[in-house]
């Protein structure tokens, strides 16, 4: 599967003593540096195609893209994978609820974030891959498991698969949540801890045995059927990043039951753990004080934003105002500052001279690896801006690289 066309990504001057990216370790709960050594490699967790892309999936990219943006700014070589979950139940409820083909849902809605992501200016992934086209290695690893007996199978004649975590030794470590916790979320997330038969009811599915009127694929000793969700993702980062990763990162709503089960797939698997130095989580987006979810219908779309002729750069800013960790809202006053915000600073790039546009870089740099403190870095853009536009200052290049900095570091095009 292909990924979106991405755009140059300007070169920055060093600054002396520039201080390391450190991110905050949901595992470890605390900020830890992020040094890779050789490669640094990342897998987000993308969309389940089944409608377009709202603004806490465009939230969740830019925080990623920030990691990307400041591992490239130290020089680093990145293998950033992601995934599109193109095979799971909400796609296939969604697809018979308008009479629609799954696939052509699928594609369409593939397709919206890729123009939604070019267009907010989001690196694009090394990988860009689909959960169909990963099946046969899942295949593999779900009879390796079943090989190793970590995994079983149910024996009510469904050919459903599970993995038992009890099988995994660290099981809990990422998300630290009780087992009430851990059981109310299965249930809310695509879980089904009472489900009969299995023996914990925490247990993920592997393997779905087929279904009439399900799409189905060859499972070889499986059985038919298609897999489960933790399984796609676990896969696909162990084939194309290796037993260990830098980051793992999505939306705070994926730390449990995604990610804990995906990285308890993988360790079982290698026997390497943990599966990443730093599991990273971004928090959730609101509207006017509600949160935003489908169900209550008050999702806000990028496309829609864009089809109504505001700047995407102005939603990435509006986005980049509240810190990626923090659950926050997205109301009118919170465009429209991103609006003031970006012709403010294009008004500032082509002033004629501005204050020190290398002690500005610094500042900049060092803000975003205090853990990726954008909304400071977008104060310290704002006091440049003003001094520059009041006259202060003489360095008759910094406006340049205020623009280059800001491109380069924040994703910001001006």
């Amino acid at each position: 599967m292909d990924a979106w066309t991405g755009h140059d990504v300007p070169t920055l001057p060093d600054s002396p003593g520039r201080p390391a990216l450190r991110l905050y370790d949901t595992a470890r709960a605390s900020l830890q540096p992020s040094t890779p050594s050789g490669v640094a490699t990342m897998y987000v967790c993308g969309i389940t195609p089944y409608d377009a892309t709202h603004l806490g999936h465009a939230a969740t990219m830019i925080t990623f893209d920030l990691v990307n943006r400041m591992w490239r700014d130290a020089g680093l070589d990145v293998r950033y994978v992601q995934n599109v979950t193109d095979i799971d139940d909400p796609l296939l409820e969604r697809a018979a609820r308008d009479g629609e083909d799954w696939i052509v849902l699928a594609m369409r809605e593939t397709a919206l974030f890729r123009e939604d992501m070019e267009a907010l200016r989001i690196i694009p992934p090394a990988h860009y891959v689909g959960a169909v086209e990963s099946i046969p290695k899942i295949v593999e690893h779900v009879s390796e498991l079943l090989a190793s007996g970590a995994a079983y199978r149910l024996d009510d004649g469904t050919g459903d698969i599970y993995f038992a975590v009890s099988a995994a030794p660290d099981w809990g470590y990422e998300s630290h949540l009780s087992r009430e916790e851990m059981t109310a979320l299965s249930a809310e997330r695509g879980g089904d801890p009472d489900r009969a038969g299995k023996r914990d009811p925490l247990d993920p599915l592997l393997w779905r045995g087929a279904r009439e009127g399900e799409p189905v694929w060859d499972g070889g000793d499986l059985g038919p059927g298609r897999p489960g969700w933790h399984i796609e993702c676990a896969t696909i980062a162990l084939g194309l990043l290796g037993d260990a990763i830098d980051v793992q990162g999505g939306g705070s709503d994926l730390l449990y039951p995604h990610h804990e089960c995906s990285a308890a797939h993988a360790e079982v698997l290698t026997g390497v753990s943990p599966f990443a130095a730093h599991y990273v989580h971004a928090g959730m987006i609101g509207l006017d004080g509600e949160k935003m979810s489908k169900s209550r219908g008050n999702l806000v779309f990028v496309s829609r934003l864009r089809g109504d002729g505001v700047d995407p750069m102005a939603v990435r800013l509006g986005l980049l105002s509240g810190h990626y960790r923090s659950d926050r809202d997205w109301t009118d006053d919170v465009l429209k500052a991103g609006q003031q915000r970006l012709a403010r600073w294009r008004e500032a790039a082509a002033a004629p001279a501005g204050p020190s546009g290398a002690g500005l870089l610094g500042a900049v740099r060092e803000a975003l690896a205090g853990d990726l403190d954008a909304p400071g870095a977008l104060a310290i853009v704002d006091a440049w801006s003003e001094a520059a536009l009041s006259g202060a200052g003489d360095d008759a290049a910094a406006p340049e690289l205020m623009a280059r900095t800001v491109n380069a570091l924040l994703g910001v095009h001006l």
